[in-house]
């Protein structure tokens, strides 16, 4: 009988260690530097016009065998994105519940990492395997203020 306790304990113990195994593991460093990463708040100059956070991580080198793939920031998970003409800084793009149309709703899933408002993850892969790095003492810019209206072509003819 206590052979069987025993064996089930143990079954039992070791399912909770793979459970535990399987979690996203956050890297010690990357292949990459991600010093001078920032964020900065936006707003639409019009009503329900949009609001939102852009978060930007320009890395020092890129190897051919990573790529960025998603940001946790703030309770929201997106996806990194670059411009053709610097492939080297990606943007995540946050879009907010502020200054929206009554209708319009966020996703804020819960993320699996406990963070600080100045704290972020980056989710890469690196020779087909998915990573994790915690970007911290992110920078807040000043806020970025559209105008209401597009500026007047004073050069028209």
């Amino acid at each position: 009988m206590k052979f069987i306790q025993y064996l089930s304990v143990s079954i039992l113990t070791s399912f909770l260690f793979m459970q535990c195994s399987s979690a996203q593991k956050l890297q010690k460093e990357a292949a990459f530097q991600t010093d001078k990463a920032y964020y900065q708040k936006w707003v639409a100059g019009l009503k329900d016009g949009g609001s939102g956070i852009n978060v930007f991580i320009p890395i020092d080198s890129n190897p051919k065998n990573l790529k960025l793939d998603s940001l946790y920031f703030r309770g929201y998970i997106v996806t990194l994105q670059t411009k053709p003409n610097f492939p080297d800084l990606y943007i995540g793009r946050i879009t907010t519940n502020a200054n929206q149309p009554k209708d319009y709703g966020v996703d804020t899933s819960d993320i699996p990492f406990d963070l600080k408002d100045n704290e972020a993850v980056v989710s890469y892969t690196e020779n087909g395997k998915t990573k994790y790095l915690k970007i911290e003492n992110l920078v807040e810019k000043q806020m970025e203020q559209y105008p209401s209206a597009p500026p007047r072509n004073l050069n028209k003819q």
